[in-house]
């Protein structure tokens, strides 16, 4: 069901009062895209049915990563991958969060902040992992809102509950697989590497902030909910495209202000509403647009490329893994909206400048597909 307001209509209301918000270069550039998103400035196709012989216009998508509308297809390519690698064993959710004091130098110095953030997160597991004599393997996936929108950095990490030994064999984290470490001891080590990372590639911001760093305990959680393979490969999709906030939060758009929902996980996710004027809607939409080029899912130890492009297939058979053929990815061939029975086929393609003239002169019911 298609969202009755979106972030693009935000943008459009906002309009030229978008150059007061005092973004840079790069987040208006990203917020031009997604105003332009499946309109005609992006040009489009004209689909026919194979069925009806319907012919309609779909307009192009922007393809970034920060649209609302262009996520889907992209998750399921990244999942479609991740089913072929993986293994028989217990798998954990674990989330490491920044403290809200490093916020002001995220907003400034986001690409550092995050990279450090990847670094610490990593070498936190690995300490751990090397007290058992393991490789450890994680996937991580920057997010950096909270439901309301603000800057709130923390990595959801897919962690398999072990590791590989000296020998190539695997070995459980716990007897059982049913404990990854202490949340309690990871934290601690978590908080001391990046905050020695941080005073080494920004020592005067470091000395600025570090007694409120210091101050609270930094929050680390782990959990096992998966259940099977198929729930690990479901549970990643739901994190790796997600962003600040989706089209269907939206539950109104008028002159001044946007309403969304939200959870407020101070009162046990009880859902929520919150009204902001357009430009501070913007503002904090903004706040999450990442560096260019930033990597925000990256893979490491036994689950980097480097290491599944050598040794993966040899512990998936030591394993006893049934491992799936990588399916070809076949063509996307969507349903007719008018007959729904039928599929799309692309019959022309056009620019910005519109519809060729035999399409905007001629009947629109009579297509190459119908008898």
């Amino acid at each position: 069901m298609q969202p009755k307001f979106e972030v693009a209509d935000v943008l459009q209301k906002l309009g030229a009062r978008i150059e007061n918000l005092g973004l840079n270069t790069w987040q208006l550039r990203t917020l031009s895209a997604v105003k332009k998103c499946r309109t005609s400035q992006l040009g489009g196709h004209i689909d026919a049915c194979d069925s009806c012989g319907n012919m309609s216009i779909s307009y192009n998508s922007c393809r970034n990563r920060h649209c609302p509308k262009c996520q889907g297809e992209n998750r399921e390519d990244w999942i479609s991958k991740r089913e072929t690698e993986l293994l028989p064993v217990p798998y954990f959710h674990a989330v490491f969060t920044l403290p809200d004091s490093i916020n002001s130098l995220a907003m400034h110095q986001p690409k550092m902040v995050y990279d450090t953030l990847f670094e610490a997160t990593w070498e936190t597991l690995q300490t751990f992992g090397k007290k058992k004599g393991i490789q450890m393997g994680m996937i991580a996936v920057l997010h950096t809102w909270g439901q309301q929108l603000s800057l709130h950095p923390h990595l959801h990490c897919i962690v398999p509950g072990g590791g590989v030994n000296k020998e190539g064999q695997w070995q459980n984290s716990d007897s059982k697989g049913n404990f990854l470490f202490s949340v309690k001891a990871l934290s601690k080590v978590f908080r001391a590497k990046y905050c020695e990372k941080l005073k080494a590639k920004n020592p005067i911001g470091y000395e600025q902030i570090r007694q409120e760093l210091w101050r609270k305990d930094w929050v680390v959680f782990a959990k096992r909910p998966f259940g099977s393979s198929k729930s690990v490969v479901e549970y990643l999709g739901r994190y790796t495209r997600k962003i600040a906030v989706s089209n269907h939060r939206i539950r109104n758009i008028d002159s001044q202000n946007v309403i969304f929902d939200y959870k407020d996980y101070r009162m046990a996710g009880v859902k929520k509403q919150m009204s902001l004027t357009h430009g501070e809607f913007i503002r904090r939409f903004s706040l999450h647009i990442l560096p260019k080029r930033f990597v925000k899912i990256r893979h490491y130890g036994f689950l980097s490329s480097t290491w599944k492009r050598e040794k993966l297939k040899l512990l998936q058979e030591k394993l006893q893994v049934k491992v799936l053929e990588k399916v070809e990815k076949k063509p996307f061939l969507p349903k007719c909206p008018c007959c729904k029975v039928g599929n799309l086929h692309t019959i022309a393609v056009f620019d910005q400048r519109g519809p060729p003239v035999w399409y905007l002169g001629g009947s629109q019911n009579t297509s190459p597909y119908k008898s």
